[in-house]
């Protein structure tokens, strides 16, 4: 029995008991982690196509460890411009084993933990009333923090988080949690130092920010 999921913005092949290298994951090593983006299941002859997602398929793994990957050069050139650029990289990565597939009727282990409320129509009424605002202050430039490309920074103000003041108060956990939820193309962005970048480029320290970021590989500190 194998299945088709995507973790991290990737798709992998799994089967119980495999070991796969995935993007970073913000859960901590030795807990379990669900994923319900089945794309298919195969059991033998039986296949099970997902539209896209198969509904209540879940494959259920262990986080082993964070690690890096080998280092990437990166060389660019322009002809005739004396313009030579060499960078280097190194993916940051999570080793999970996969311990389960079930076709349906999985529960998230993230949601299991979640009691869901009786349905009562003033509650509703009185945390719609409680819900923030969205704010209309001018956002700051979220992308001069490493790691946050346009799509983070997006994500980020639509959550609240729309100036460095706000990042640096916030954990990276809970910035790792707005960036899942607003893509699983995001889930896999090391948010460790975002915070210190932030209270950095709050106090308009760029020289320190600058010192900060030359020592960073893939968002965390070397």
């Amino acid at each position: 029995m194998y299945a088709i999921v995507e973790i991290a913005g990737h798709q992998f092949k799994v089967e119980k008991d495999q070991k796969v290298f995935v993007n970073r994951l913000a859960t901590e090593e030795g807990k379990e982690v669900s994923f319900d983006n089945v794309l298919l299941i195969a059991d033998g002859d039986n296949i099970t196509l997902g539209a896209p997602a198969i509904n209540g398929a879940l494959v259920g793994a262990k986080v082993l460890k964070h690690l890096k990957g080998d280092k990437v050069i990166v060389f660019k050139k322009k002809r005739r411009k004396g313009y030579r650029v060499k960078n280097g990289h190194r993916q940051s990565l999570t080793e999970i084993v996969i311990e389960s597939i079930v076709a349906s009727g999985g529960k998230p282990v993230a949601k299991a933990e979640k009691a869901t409320p009786a349905k009562k129509e003033e509650p509703k009424a009185e945390a719609k009333k409680a819900a923030p605002k969205k704010s209309t202050a001018k956002a700051d430039d979220l992308k001069k923090i490493e790691g946050a490309g346009p799509k983070a920074a997006e994500a980020l103000v639509n959550a609240g988080f729309e100036t460095f003041a706000k990042i640096a108060k916030a954990t990276p956990e809970a910035l790792s949690t707005v960036l899942s939820d607003a893509s699983s193309r995001l889930a896999h962005i090391v948010t460790d130092t975002w915070p210190k970048q932030a209270a950095l480029a709050a106090d308009g320290k760029w020289d320190e920010l600058k010192e900060l970021q030359d020592k960073l590989d893939g968002g965390i500190e070397k």
